[in-house]
């Protein structure tokens, strides 16, 4: 399905009150205050929620009266191939769009027939990083908390400031779609409680695209990437990148049989061309990694890349056993 490249207005059409298959309500907030969530959503999954000619999430909107807003094509969540979602209103109206948009997105993409077990799929949430100590709780109180009432796994991921300019982390929820809604649901109450994450309220797609950026490869290496830009047109396909990846990460790039890199460049849209065996950047031990394409595939191209390489530098987290059911949690 087609995807516009700019997210769609409320409506202003009456609403329409949607057909629950739920029978059991969640609670819900009184507060008429404007709130928001931000969560992933692959590229089929976008056009899932959009649908044919827009007219899916247009009657979305006004069922609910919430916005819902997509980042545009190749838009994606830094290290990941993702596009992002935006719900913004009040409470009420968040909640209610995003439980249309998930059981949509369960309908089509993870409920299989025959199966007797009800499907769990899950969500990830954009999440400032000032605003994850309000959900984690003290000594992650909160958390399991959450985990307990909603009976879904919560885990949320470390810092990662391998992404500059990145200062949100993600909130993964997983489980079936009553207890998705629900997990939801406690989060986003707790989240509205927030001051700074009300007011943080912004575009759909807020990073910019990276032109500068960290060596991917062990701490302590100097490696280095330069950019060339042919034209001042963002769209030509002249511009070039070349980035510094550690040699023993080489593997993770190009994948076996040449799966990842085939992978990035069918994605991205970009040209990669990886130096031969001991041509490294001047003064270290960094294979040099060229990105050819426009400055969108450039991107995309270069956070997947990041995507591959950043797990293998990161170093292991050592976890208290009471906090081993959240997977991945920073406790500050």
């Amino acid at each position: 399905m087609g995807s516009p490249d700019s997210g769609y207005a409320s409506s202003n059409d009456a609403v329409v009150d949607p057909t629950k298959s739920d029978p059991q309500p969640l609670p819900i907030s009184d507060g008429i205050e404007t709130t928001y969530v931000r969560f992933l959503a692959s590229n089929a999954e976008a056009g899932s929620i959009i649908g044919k000619g827009g007219m899916t999430i247009s009657d979305f909107q006004s069922r609910t009266n919430a916005r819902i807003q997509l980042s545009r094509n190749f838009e994606y969540f830094p290290g990941t191939s993702d596009r992002v979602i935006m719900v913004s209103g009040t409470i009420d109206e968040v909640l209610e769009a995003v439980e249309l948009i998930l059981t949509k997105l369960f309908n089509e993409f993870y409920a299989e027939e025959g199966d007797e077990a009800e499907p769990r799929s899950k969500v990830r949430l954009i999440v400032p990083n000032s605003s994850c100590g309000g959900i984690i709780g003290k000594g992650g109180s909160m958390i399991r908390s959450f985990i307990e009432d909603s009976q879904a796994n919560i885990k949320i991921s470390p810092q990662d400031n391998n992404y500059i300019g990145v200062n949100d982390r993600l909130v993964t929820v997983i489980g079936t779609l009553q207890q998705l809604m629900q997990a939801v649901n406690l989060i986003l109450l707790k989240l509205s409680e927030d001051s700074y994450y009300v007011q943080s309220i912004g575009p759909a797609f807020p990073y910019a695209a990276p032109y500068n950026g960290p060596n991917y490869g062990p701490p302590g290496t100097g490696g280095k990437f330069q950019t060339n830009r042919f034209q001042n047109n963002k769209d030509d396909v002249g511009n070039s990148v070349t980035l510094g990846v550690a040699d023993e990460h080489i593997g993770l790039v190009v994948g076996r049989g040449g799966r990842n890199i085939m992978e990035i460049g069918q994605v991205s849209g970009a040209r990669i061309k990886i130096s031969e065996r001991g041509d490294f950047i001047s003064g270290t031990s960094d294979r040099k990694v060229t990105i050819t394409g426009s400055q969108r595939a450039i991107r995309v191209a270069e956070a997947m890349i990041m995507h591959k390489v950043s797990n293998a530098s990161a170093p292991p987290q050592d976890l208290n056993p009471d906090h081993l059911p959240v997977e991945n949690l920073s406790l500050e």
